[in-house]
């Protein structure tokens, strides 16, 4: 490749990263700019002036949403690993009859539509009085979590050499002495992985929020900022300091962790 082309697909590439991260620019942009200079001709470009009256309602207003979004996604993080890892132990290492129409099973799963789910569980949580709950939450987001975390899992752990299992075995070990002290240990990135997406499917989860939700106290902050474009439509800088607070938490963690999401993706892709 000579420099000029090089050069042309790098700018190319700036430019297209610049027009997908500009929205989220122009949020934060907002978030500073006072009310009076909403509608002002031409815009200001940078928050020239910026006000920090919209983060200040954040805390007032939405501080509340953020903790129960907070617990929900932690809640499905550990949901999402008890069951998944140990089912993904048991397709990959222990070869279960049927494992195969299992693994179909998961994928036909993941093509069910939100809304359809959703329904269903406004049915049963009605009866149960689950509804208006965090508890009900973490097992609705965990559905959407489970059956790819599964398939994470699994692909990881066929990746791990079997005489590794069978060195503990040899030295006594059970079946679930293997699992937690072997095979959870050597699959932190896919842990890692399935931990992130799960948590980040329960963080910005407006389906389940809105259909299991009747005007109860916990409500994620996906519904929070839903009702609170409605009840200030005018206060940009505030709808925006809100986004730029919900995107935060997402943010850090793809950070911190792409490192390991990247190993935990393409593990158990590549064969010796």
């Amino acid at each position: 490749m000579t420099p000029r082309r090089s050069l042309l697909k790098t700018l190319i590439a700036l430019v297209l990263t610049g027009i997908m991260l500009f929205p989220v620019y122009w949020m934060v942009n907002v978030s500073f700019t006072r009310p009076r200079d909403m509608r002002k001709a031409p815009p200001n470009w940078l928050p020239i002036g910026g006000t920090l009256d919209g983060y200040r309602s954040v805390l007032h207003d939405q501080l509340p949403y953020l903790g129960t979004s907070l617990a929900v996604g932690l809640g499905t993080v550990a949901l999402t690993v008890a069951i998944s890892a140990p089912a993904a132990y048991a397709l990959a290492k222990l070869a279960p009859r049927g494992g195969g129409v299992l693994s179909f099973l998961l994928l036909m799963a993941q093509m069910i539509p939100g809304i359809i789910m959703a329904m269903g569980f406004y049915a049963g949580y009605l009866e149960l009085g689950l509804l208006n709950t965090v508890g009900g939450l973490i097992v609705a987001d965990s559905t959407i979590a489970v059956p790819f975390a599964v398939l994470i899992f699994t692909a990881f752990m066929r990746a791990i050499p079997d005489e590794l299992l069978q060195a503990a075995k040899t030295d006594g070990a059970g079946v679930l002495r293997i699992f937690w002290s072997v095979v959870m240990p050597v699959s932190r990135n896919a842990v890692v992985t399935v931990s992130l997406f799960a948590f980040l499917w329960a963080w910005s989860d407006f389906v389940y929020a809105s259909t299991l939700d009747s005007g109860g106290a916990a409500r994620p902050i996906t519904l929070g900022i839903y009702h609170y474009i409605g009840n200030n439509n005018q206060e940009w800088n505030a709808v925006m300091a809100t986004a730029v607070v919900a995107s935060l938490p997402a943010t850090v963690l793809l950070i911190i962790a792409q490192r390991y999401v990247a190993a935990g993706v393409i593990s158990g892709a590549v064969k010796d």
